[in-house]
């Protein structure tokens, strides 16, 4: 059964106000909310990014019975695995079964701050198996040791963490690295509806749900949106590996002067204010098989993003 989401947008809004949008997502109807974790926004002009542990401890204690996972963290540079076990173990003991921790390969514009060089994706990729390997292992609640090519963890044991295992999904944009989330995964996680990555995970004999973001901005008029994307999210239109190698939000910045509004029309993010156009996209990815769908409304507006989506999308889904 297909599940919708509601994307909280840590590099768009206060602590305070994800706090809040999680709560409203729940009261809407939305079944699982993603929350990003960045130190970094992606541009300036997003303005934020809080410390996804704390704000997550908030929404814990917010929410009732909504799932929530973290889309996606980066386990490997800017926070040792020791630290985000023990976040995570932490934060999943708030939820009581409603938490799914992501993870991924990372960016340098949010892994290069503690002035450790950025490696090549095939070394990223490596990094992250052995760093889930020693999470899986303090979430045991055993004594844990590890001297890895990566890491080191000498006589280290979690004290807080949750009776079942911790459901950890792995981000892939390519066929390597869905193969890997195969392996290492209970699942899959991706930006767009790309079939050949599902492809790819499956072929691999991947098991677990598939997440699937899409971008939107809903306005009262297809160019206020447009206008809003422009301003706000204009990295959603920067191709190739960029994402993953830019260091910093003013070279985003800079990149995204070469973004026109025509590339943002006519790009995958949902500009129209046409409910049967969200139903059109969620539909896109269900086909391309994914079964966890989640929509970042982009920009201020979340509430009048909430109820357009309550009123308008859900009773055609």
């Amino acid at each position: 059964m297909t599940q919708i989401g509601y994307t909280l947008s840590s590099e768009e809004h206060s602590p305070t106000d994800l706090v809040d949008h999680a709560s409203r997502a729940e009261e809407a109807g939305f079944d699982f909310l993603s929350i990003s974790d960045h130190f970094h926004p992606w541009v300036p002009q997003q303005g934020h990014s809080p410390f996804v542990w704390s704000t997550l401890g908030a929404i814990a204690n917010a929410t009732d019975e909504i799932d929530v996972g973290v889309g996606v963290t980066c386990p490997t540079v800017r926070i040792h695995p020791v630290n985000v076990a023990h976040a995570v173990g932490t934060v999943a003991e708030m939820f009581d079964g409603r938490f799914t921790f992501g993870v991924g390969t990372g960016e340098n514009l949010n892994e290069h701050v503690t002035g450790d060089r950025w490696p090549e994706h095939d070394v990223r990729l490596e990094m992250l198996e052995e760093s889930m390997d020693v999470m899986r292992e303090l979430w045991t609640g055993e004594n844990t040791s590890h001297h890895g090519k990566h890491y080191t963890v000498e006589n280290a044991k979690l004290f807080t963490i949750p009776d079942d295992p911790i459901p950890t999904v792995v981000s892939a944009f390519g066929p390597k690295t869905a193969k890997m989330a195969a392996e290492y995964g209970d699942g899959l996680w991706c930006s767009g509806p790309q079939e050949e990555v599902v492809e790819a995970f499956e072929d691999a004999d991947g098991e677990g749900p598939k997440y699937c973001q899409l971008h939107a901005c809903y306005q009262e008029t297809e160019e206020e949106a447009i206008d809003t994307v422009s301003e706000l999210w204009p990295n959603g239109a920067i191709g190739g590996e960029l994402a993953q190698e830019l260091p910093s939000p003013k070279h985003f910045e800079q990149a995204a002067e070469m973004v026109e509004r025509e590339d943002i029309a006519e790009g995958s993010t949902i500009t129209e204010p046409d409910p049967q156009r969200y139903v059109e996209g969620i539909e896109q990815a269900i086909d391309a098989g994914y079964d966890q769908v989640y929509v970042h409304q982009i920009g201020p507006d979340q509430e009048l993003f909430i109820e357009f989506f309550e009123e308008e999308v859900m009773p055609e889904l």
